[in-house]
């Protein structure tokens, strides 16, 4: 099996308890939580990772460290996924069950390129824009492009809503010289 479904099960699994005890924003927290600690150390990962630490100082070290931090369920999880030995899937877990989440609660998340970085109120209005035209809560994801001279391209999922100046020009430019063809024959 391919790590990416391996993942999406483990994620399924959580999203059934998360769905079971209402604790989505919890999980989703506590997935926020271990990948803060590994991104402030990278000794956290490579000591989860690790072949050469035994599982049980792994458990113990985890209890201690996230037992206040994250609920009494999602460390038992956590506990699973090591005994099973699949702690290096435990952040792949983390963006599915967030995927599962979205999916969920009816969020999209969209990639949105501009050629200049939009103030706080074009950012609000972009994200209103596209909730009103997908019909659901739009989570944009701002890239700058400058080569696109204005205007905004907007990739959800395999859709892609190019509005750019640069491609309207480029269209502009053929329709000009189709035209261009007819006279001078």
């Amino acid at each position: 099996m391919r790590e990416t479904t391996i993942a999406r099960n483990y994620a399924e699994v959580l999203f059934d308890i998360g769905e079971k005890h209402g604790l989505h924003d919890s999980f989703v927290n506590s997935f926020n939580v271990l990948e803060a600690a590994a991104s402030a150390d990278p000794r956290v990962k490579q000591f989860l990772d690790s072949p050469q630490i035994e599982v049980a100082a792994k458990k113990e070290v985890l209890r201690t460290a996230f037992g206040k931090a994250v609920p009494p369920l999602f460390i038992n999880f956590l506990l699973v996924v090591l005994e099973k030995r699949r702690q290096r899937l435990l952040f792949g877990i983390a963006t599915e069950y967030r995927a599962l989440v979205d999916e969920k609660l009816g969020r999209a998340h969209v990639q949105v390129t501009l050629a200049h970085e939009p103030d706080a109120q074009g950012q609000a209005e972009i994200t209103r824009q596209l909730s009103k035209v997908l019909g659901r809560e739009v989570i944009p994801h701002l890239n700058i492009n400058r080569e696109i001279l204005g205007g905004i391209i907007v990739r959800y999922g395999d859709r892609v809503l190019d509005g750019s100046l640069r491609r309207r020009l480029v269209s502009l430019r053929h329709r000009l010289l189709e035209a261009e063809l007819p006279a001078t024959r």
